[in-house]
């Protein structure tokens, strides 16, 4: 861990008012490309993430997996002072992020129009369930009801007439982050162009829409509602797990040329020659069949002995691993995939770390997640607060800090 700071985005002044995941994940991704971001929490509560699994005075792995990178300010909106003090910090940034419900921020006098007026520069990020236009942009939007909206639980699960499933991971919720902090980049190069900020609107519906690429194409050229197939692809076969003698193998032979290396690789080169399987439509029309056949032959050795043969054999494949196991692979340690950073509250947490290597501008994690409040002094006296004021609004309730922080600062 390095306190130095070199990041792409250093300099970039980013003040995030946000909970649970989305803009959280937005922010940290400018974060780990070296923007300065300012997590702003609304007292007294702050973030539910705090309180998700087990924690000390909110400093939970939860929290910490999204929020490194960031200082702390906690702000009582209920405060008339309080939301003076935040529509001041605000109009001093280079990017704003929220991801509360429709007129949130408008109530706490810092939505769009008037904070564009005072600071033309700003980008304005929005990150909501359905975002700020259309029908449902007044709706609440969470990761499980934008997955099923989306089409994505529709096509995830074992097969036709199963109950839908959810797939795993929140994937509208992170994808919303990600693609929220590609919207913001691209309005930051805009800026220098024109010398003005825009809004930024993103949502976790498009997000969930977005990976259904393959899905939507089918049903718009065909007419046809694509169904879920397990772990099967809906173009090209095989491209889905079988079961092997001890565990499971994930082959990715998805074009004619790496079939055919394939077959090879697992001593079947007769399948080429089979009239069901010798081009990719065949396959794909004779699915079970294929399936039915190469889980026999697969089912004879393990899966460390496939690997070895298919490496070999220039076929892509791979173990279905738990996260355990993916975070002891040796190329997500090369790749420096999992990192550790300090708890607020003593000892570490281990965290995902950034998914992108620059080549000048390397990412780096700084800090770890912060204390609810940890910087809210910090951060104000930089935003050109005096003293007094600093003492006055968190004497008055208005700004909060920790019990620690304000004994130290005494």
């Amino acid at each position: 861990m390095t306190t130095q700071n070199t990041g792409l985005l250093h300099g970039l002044k980013v003040i995030e008012m946000s909970h649970i995941m989305a803009a959280p994940t937005c922010g940290q991704m400018l974060a780990d490309m070296g923007a300065d971001v300012i997590k702003v929490e609304r007292a007294p509560a702050g973030d539910d993430t705090r309180r998700f699994g087990e924690g000390t005075d909110g400093d939970s792995a939860a929290f910490a997996m999204m929020n490194r990178n960031k200082r702390g300010l906690a702000v009582n909106t209920k405060s008339e002072e309080g939301r003076a003090a935040l529509h001041r910090i605000i109009a001093q940034a280079d990017v704003f992020i929220e991801n509360y419900r429709k007129g949130a921020m408008e109530h706490f006098g810092i939505g769009w129009e008037e904070m564009h007026k005072i600071n033309p520069r700003l980008i304005y990020c929005s990150v909501s369930g359905f975002g700020r236009t259309g029908p449902y942009a007044e709706r609440g939007g969470f990761d499980l009801i934008t997955q099923g909206m989306s089409g994505i639980m529709s096509i995830t699960g074992e097969g036709p007439g199963r109950p839908p499933i959810k797939v795993g991971a929140p994937i509208t919720d992170i994808t919303a982050g990600i693609l929220s902090a590609t919207g913001i980049l691209g309005a930051v190069v805009s800026r220098y162009e024109t010398g003005q900020g825009q809004y930024v609107d993103s949502s976790l519906y498009e997000a969930g829409i977005m990976h259904t690429f393959w899905q939507t194409a089918i049903y718009h050229a065909t007419g046809e509602i694509p169904e879920p197939m397990g772990s099967a692809h809906p173009l090209s076969a095989p491209y889905q797990a079988f079961p092997t003698k001890d565990t499971s193998l994930v082959v990715g032979a998805a074009n004619q040329s790496t079939w055919l290396k394939f077959v090879e690789a697992i001593d079947s080169p007769h399948l080429a020659e089979d009239p069901r399987f010798e081009t990719s439509n065949s396959r794909m029309t004779n699915l079970d069949a294929l399936v039915e056949t190469l889980t026999e032959i697969l089912s004879h050795r393990t899966t460390s002995e496939w690997l070895v043969k298919l490496e070999a054999g220039g076929v892509p494949a791979g173990p279905v691993y738990d996260v355990k196991e993916m975070s002891e692979d040796p190329h997500t340690i090369a790749r420096g995939m999992i990192a550790k950073v300090p708890a607020a509250t003593g000892g570490e947490h281990s965290v995902i770390a950034h998914p992108v290597k620059y080549s000048a501008d390397p990412t780096s994690i700084r800090r770890g997640a912060p204390l609810m409040g940890e910087h809210s002094r910090e951060v104000l006296a930089e935003f050109g607060f005096a003293d007094d004021e600093i003492n006055s609004l968190i004497d008055s309730g208005a700004i909060i800090e920790p019990a620690a922080t304000a004994k130290a600062a005494e």
